[in-house]
């Protein structure tokens, strides 16, 4: 690619970087919610989902950009809809 090229539709745009970081705080915070009112640690909601508990960590606090695999998954053990991850 060529200079001109790279900056186009590239997320080092600041404002495409701060809709992204957006996206995975409000996701985050999302999971945190809906584990908290199912009364789940983090280690249960890992267990349930087939996942790591450090990973349920970092996708609280915004540090993975999540699958979509990863998001049925926690949306199953979360007993929610994927939709519903996204409010």
């Amino acid at each position: 690619m060529w200079p001109a090229q790279l900056n186009r539709g590239s997320i080092a745009h600041p404002e495409k970087m701060k809709s992204k970081t957006d996206i995975l705080v409000h996701f985050g915070l999302r999971v945190r919610e809906l584990r908290t009112q199912n009364g789940m640690s983090q280690e249960q909601l890992a267990f349930k989902a087939g996942v790591h508990r450090t990973y349920i960590g970092m996708i609280e606090r915004a540090e993975k950009n999540v699958t979509l695999i990863s998001i049925e998954k926690l949306a199953n053990a979360l007993g929610v809809s994927i939709t519903t991850l996204f409010e």
